[in-house]
């Protein structure tokens, strides 16, 4: 066969031990697949390995983990020069995999890694907050991102992605809107937010599809508000629509401001980023993925 390119494989420490993952690896390898793997153990360790990546020449940099290890990863890919970025892969090694299991991406290992390393590269959007952080799948804030940020690590291993909603019930008698304005290009909201979702991809908290038409390369950011009217029917609905809601406020935006009269704090792929101002622009065709063929996220 063909001389391959190097593959440098980024995973989250939770998943270093993954036997299946191994298995797929050395089974790659076997075929000739070049395939280097670099463990994260703390804040900063990703960028470290995706600029070795692009210093090695590496066509492919696999993150395997959550959506905040594959924020980290393609946050980093996204400051490289684009002439020298290599291609972004996924493996879905996390609690919720929102933005994989929305792309398509397979739960098994063996498929999901030749796809990251030999799946057709497509261009894909990133968003920017404040001209300083980055999401590729969505910013979440209100009750939701309260929710996603205090569930105990213990259920979330157990439960997975509904161990979200659970703790979401359990702490339904602390429901508290955010009061704040929303503006963008021809578009202008203000009141009370249960839950904002801004998505570059569709579901997030486990599998909530808060912006279940968003598409990764459109250029356009899908707002989705929940409001604070008829609190308890308006979530419940919220978690599990694909239709029409009346008290859902949505908006398909290439940028928008949100300004609140208080402290808010927004989930940025899990990321959380705290202030009263967030500008949230989308950066279009900013890295290449690779993505199944069926890909649901791709216009």
């Amino acid at each position: 066969m063909a001389k391959q390119s190097l593959t440098l494989v980024i995973l989250n420490g939770k998943g270093a031990g993954n036997e299946e993952l191994r298995a797929a690896i050395n089974a790659l390898r076997d075929e000739g697949y070049p395939i280097a793997v670099r463990v994260t153990w703390e804040h900063g360790d990703a960028e470290r390995y995706v600029a070795e990546a692009a210093e090695l020449k590496a066509e492919t940099v696999v993150a395997g983990g959550g959506d905040g290890t594959i924020n980290e990863v393609a946050t980093a890919l996204a400051k490289l020069d684009s002439a020298g970025r290599p291609v972004l892969g996924i493996l879905p090694l996390g609690t919720a995999n929102d933005f994989a299991t929305s792309a398509g991406i397979p739960a098994e290992m063996a498929q999901a890694l030749r796809l990251a390393i030999s799946g057709k590269a497509v261009s894909i959007d990133l968003a920017c907050v404040n001209q300083q952080r980055y999401f590729i799948n969505m910013a979440t804030g209100g009750f939701g991102t309260r929710i996603t940020t205090e569930t105990p690590e213990k259920l979330k291993s157990a439960l997975g992605g509904v161990s979200y909603f659970i703790h979401g019930l359990l702490r339904i008698d602390q429901l508290k809107a955010d009061s704040c304005e929303i503006t963008g290009p021809d578009f202008s909201w203000q009141g009370d937010a249960l839950v904002i979702g801004i998505g570059n991809g569709r579901q997030a908290g486990g599998g909530q599809r808060l912006c279940p038409t968003a598409l990764i390369n459109d250029g356009a950011l899908e707002l989705s508000v929940v409001t604070s009217q008829e609190i308890l029917t308006t979530l419940l609905h919220s978690l599990t629509r694909d239709d029409s809601n009346p008290n859902i406020v949505s908006a398909s935006l290439p940028s928008l401001t949100i300004r609140s009269p208080h402290e808010m704090t927004f989930n940025l792929d899990g990321e959380p980023l705290t202030g009263s101002e967030f500008h949230i622009e989308v950066l279009p065709q900013a890295l290449q993925c690779r993505l199944p063929p069926s890909c649901e996220l791709i216009a």
